[in-house]
């Protein structure tokens, strides 16, 4: 069972591992674009800031995600 965590978290700092999570952050702004779109039409600002902060946060991730992906390149010979 260990080697299973233990490979799990090798993924979770791959390459491919870190592909996985920034599309499964990406795959969040569907929600919040369709988040936005019913605040705006219902004209409820505080829906709106929560959808606003919620984009935010995605962009941080998504920004985090590619620095650990840069790093990762760096410690590869071939990424370049």
């Amino acid at each position: 069972m260990s080697n299973a965590i233990s490979k799990a978290k090798g993924f979770k700092k791959s390459k491919q591992g870190t592909y996985l999570s920034m599309a499964t952050t990406a795959f969040g702004a569907v929600s919040v674009a369709k988040q936005i779109k019913r605040a705006r039409a219902e004209n409820d600002t505080l829906r709106l800031v929560d959808a606003a902060v919620t984009a935010v946060t995605i962009v941080t991730g998504l920004a985090i995600l590619y620095r650990e992906l840069k790093r990762l390149g760096d410690d590869d010979v071939l990424f370049g």
